[in-house]
């Protein structure tokens, strides 16, 4: 067990539980995109990114192979990071409107990033058994965010279904049947431990290309979810 967010962020960093993915993580970090060619890339689990005292989470799927796999930080250097923090910085949750590389100077704004696997999978398709092997990172840093996370925004279905057993471990309460996922989707968890605070959760459709490109997820869609969920986490969100 992790005690603090740094320790976590650090442990991650050093997992070699799933073969497949360490296989394909490090292939890719040998064999480059042409465009990266001259880059190393980082070629392990990539941690979560933002302040240990969050009171927002945005929830992913995992890492892209030529993004966060290169970088080494979550949504760092791809499409789908260029959609998400336009948006995020259009709502107040971070400091610039790019990510492009570690040193960019990017914070995030009383709002962390993470994914239910920390390594970049095949064709972007974890197996449920990697899923479930990265289940207890989820776990800890949900227990870990418990005394300041009031809000999460989760990109997709995937990442849905992958959450909730989570929360559920770390002290939310789930109903039965689990909520269905959507965009637009809001529910409300209460606490399962005496004085916990509740937690609002909200679906988003994740901002891959397959969505943006063909506009299923357009820019206004996810900051309208992110400005929702900023406010219920008592962030102070963009007019």
């Amino acid at each position: 067990m992790c005690r603090t967010i740094a320790e976590l962020d650090h442990e991650i960093t050093e997992c070699r539980a799933c073969p497949r993915l360490v296989a394909w993580r490090e292939q890719v970090a040998r064999d480059k995109r042409a465009a990266f060619r001259d880059e190393t890339y980082w070629g392990r689990p990539v941690p979560s990114f933002g302040p240990g005292d969050a009171r927002l989470l945005v929830v992913g799927l995992a890492p892209a192979a030529h993004g966060g796999n290169r970088t080494g930080r979550m949504f760092t250097g791809d499409r789908a990071a260029d959609v998400l923090i336009a948006a995020m910085y259009r709502a107040g949750l971070a400091n610039q409107p790019t990510s492009t590389h570690p040193d960019d100077g990017l914070r995030l704004l009383g709002t962390r990033v993470t994914a239910p696997v920390h390594c970049a999978p095949p064709d972007n398709k974890p197996t449920p058994g990697e899923r479930d092997n990265c289940r207890h990172w989820l776990d800890t840093e949900l227990q870990l965010l418990r005394p300041s996370v009031r809000a999460i925004v989760v990109l997709g279905g995937w990442g849905w279904q992958a959450l909730f057993p989570a929360l559920a471990e770390s002290g939310w309460a789930v109903p039965k049947p689990r909520p269905k996922f959507g965009h637009g989707a809001h529910v409300t968890l209460a606490s399962a431990v005496p004085a916990g605070a509740p937690l609002e959760v909200f679906g988003c459709y994740h901002p891959s290309q397959q969505n943006t490109f063909t506009g299923r997820l357009t820019p206004a869609m996810i900051e309208a979810v992110l400005v929702s969920a900023a406010t219920a986490a008592g962030l102070r969100p963009r007019p």
